[in-house]
């Protein structure tokens, strides 16, 4: 029997928490005006993240949420996030608690909560 994993959700700019374990940001862009050793990151998993289209389409518009959710979770399946998919479940099972980073203001719009029911 494997216990859950530890997922948590934070966004970036927030000051690493002991609690954190590992950090992976999972955007595509880097945070604007972040320096990179202030975010103390363990990883950064550009492939993960929605496509430079898919984003665009999407602009964090409430009413194209569902229809984004639709458009990520397949794009997760397509072999250009595959691989990525598979590092985040290897450091999920780590027995660690992961926490996912983003830079986007709602991270309930956002997609981190499908890559944490994918990764559940």
């Amino acid at each position: 029997m494997t216990a859950e994993p530890d997922l948590r959700t934070r966004r970036v700019y927030e000051a690493p928490d002991p609690d954190d374990g590992l950090r992976v940001l999972v955007d595509r862009l880097w945070p604007r005006g972040l320096a990179k050793e202030a975010a103390r990151l363990d990883d950064w998993l550009k492939a993960v993240a929605p496509s430079t289209e898919l984003r665009r389409w999407y602009g964090h518009a409430p009413e194209r949420h569902e229809e984004f959710t639709r458009r990520y979770e397949a794009e997760l399946d397509d072999p250009d996030h595959r691989e990525a998919v598979e590092r985040l479940r290897t450091l999920a099972r780590s027995g660690r608690p992961l926490t996912l980073l983003t830079a986007t203001g709602d991270i309930g719009q956002s997609h981190l909560p499908i890559l944490v029911s994918r990764l559940s």
